[in-house]
């Protein structure tokens, strides 16, 4: 079968649907995987190290032309015409932008979106979330500490002691949880908060304090208790006592870390102007859920602002600040997700029976699929 990895054309989108590794496995499959020059170079892969491999070096049409196409993000307007009727598309294709989805369908094209995998132990392996919200929470912390015009470690020097940054992050979720053990191996004294009880032990056992706000109906521990592996709204009584509480740690904190999303919603708000008004002038917010609208609405996508003296990060695609890395992980996520839609023949299989396909799939036969 022809595999083609076309080029990322979406502006500061740097990552790689292969990698030399998963493009080995392949090519040791009997799979003849074409790579379109310069599709790897951003994120540190020329396209020599994909021909040492076993790749084939094309055009975008011998990309985009091929059987089965890996993609990193949705193809574009202008791009979902390169497709070929009849093909199979794989990659982060956003399962809630209908337009998108319908592009695909009209396109004629068998598409699978990566991020509506379950998120169970079998699927772990093909994760593209957990995988790429990895390098977001770890990027976060650096981006905050460059901007921070403070050490973040406490140190004691002959001018003086230098106290440790303190740092709150809103959100426990992949990213919160590698923001909080970046932060501390930096150094500094880190609290952080989330309505799901349970991620509290974790928390703790990376060396941060969990900002407790106990439940006092059956109601908010149901909701706090989370389905599928996120986070369910909570009521409203919770979320005032919850806000009250962070508000208090956000005032005293000099870098704040947010990372609550909830799949197809905008991001809900966890960090009010008023909150930004509260803090102490040089401090840092770095805004996750920037592509989603922020946890704070003064955040603004795509750009770093200052406001009531508070800088505000709302970069929209962390971990392609970390292309490399991300491109190496996201390639493995495809490669275990490409095992369960190619039979041992080495021909594409759509098996509806495997929930994992089930719910990837969201085009096929000239229409929107929905799990």
């Amino acid at each position: 079968m022809r595999i083609g990895v076309p080029a990322e054309t979406m502006a500061g989108e740097t990552r790689v649907a292969a990698t030399p590794e998963t493009v080995k496995k392949l090519k040791a499959l009997g799979h003849q995987v074409c790579i379109e020059s310069g599709a790897g170079v951003a994120a540190s892969v020329p396209d020599a190290a994909y021909a040492a491999a076993g790749g084939e070096i094309a055009d975008a049409a011998g990309a985009w032309g091929a059987d089965l196409v890996l993609k990193v993000r949705c193809p574009s307007e202008a791009e979902a015409p390169r497709l070929r009727a009849g093909s199979t598309l794989v990659g982060m294709l956003n399962p809630f932008d209908a337009e998108g989805l319908q592009r695909l369908a009209t396109a004629g094209v068998t598409a699978y979106a990566l991020e509506a995998a379950p998120r169970t132990t079998r699927a772990q392996s093909m994760d593209v979330l957990s995988s790429q919200a990895n390098i977001a929470g770890y990027k976060a912390v650096m981006i905050a500490a460059d901007r921070y015009q403070r050490f973040f470690p406490m140190l004691m020097t002959a001018a003086g002691t230098v106290k440790a940054a303190r740092v709150v992050i809103l959100g426990v979720g992949v990213a919160g949880l590698q923001a909080i053990a970046t932060a501390k191996r930096l150094g500094a004294v880190i609290e952080a908060s989330d309505v799901r009880p349970s991620v509290k032990e974790q928390v703790e056992s990376l060396g941060a304090k969990f900002i407790d706000v106990p439940y006092e109906t059956a109601e908010e521990k149901e909701a706090a208790e989370g389905v599928g592996g996120y986070a369910r709204p909570m009521p409203q009584s919770w979320l005032d006592r919850q806000k009250a509480e962070v508000a208090k740690r956000v005032a005293q904190a000099d870098v704040v870390i947010t990372t609550a999303l909830i799949p197809g919603r905008p991001a809900p708000v966890l960090v009010t102007e008023d909150m930004v008004r509260s803090m102490k002038a040089g401090s840092v917010v770095v805004d996750l859920a920037a592509p989603q609208g922020g946890n704070c609405p003064l955040t603004e996508p795509g750009r770093t602002v200052v406001k009531h003296g508070v800088t505000l990060v709302g970069e929209t695609n962390l971990p392609a600040l970390v292309a490399a890395d991300a491109s190496s992980l996201y390639a493995r996520n495809v490669l275990d997700f490409l095992k369960l839609i190619i039979n041992k023949e080495g021909a594409l299989h759509m098996d509806l029976q495997d929930d994992i396909v089930a719910a990837c799939l969201v085009a096929h036969e000239g229409a929107v699929k929905r799990a």
